[in-house]
């Protein structure tokens, strides 16, 4: 196997990280974090990616009315309350280890709401129309010139 080419996680990781997703959002919901800059903010966990020997996970989280600056606080305030959050993991959760979280800002809202705008543009739509009616038969051969 190539060095470049990523592998798919394992259902290991992928339980694993689910089960520390379902944890998290648990402890977050009840306000457990003390920390100023995460205390008010609504935060939903998209995604637990755990590391395949299982001793680090990446923690996708989106904040309500996440604009730049809210993510940014509170993903520092994630990153400081990470010893913590990883001993109530550890608590909650039945692994051999408590993994180390990392956490991050989700960007794939951000990312599809990109491509849905792409695709609203009016030109965009339009060569999308014209290679749906190409596929059909419906445009006139460029070489002829003729629908035949």
């Amino acid at each position: 196997m190539s060095k470049g080419r990523a592998k798919a996680p394992s259902q290991r990781q992928l339980r694993v990280g689910e089960e520390l997703r379902h944890a998290l959002s648990e402890l977050l919901e009840r306000g457990e974090l003390h920390d100023p800059a995460v205390q008010d903010t609504p935060i939903t966990v998209t995604e637990v990616r755990s590391s395949p020997d299982l001793k680090n996970a990446t923690v996708y989280v989106v904040p309500l009315g996440g604009d730049t600056a809210v993510t940014d606080r509170v993903l520092e305030g994630l990153s400081r309350a990470a010893p913590y959050l990883r001993r109530c993991l550890a608590e909650k959760v039945q692994l051999r280890h408590a993994p180390r979280l990392t956490f991050s800002a989700d960007r794939t809202f951000d990312e599809a709401l990109h491509i849905d705008n792409l695709l609203r543009n009016p030109l965009v739509a339009r060569d999308l129309e014209h290679d749906a009616g190409a596929a059909d038969g419906g445009e006139p051969d460029e070489e002829t010139g003729d629908g035949a």
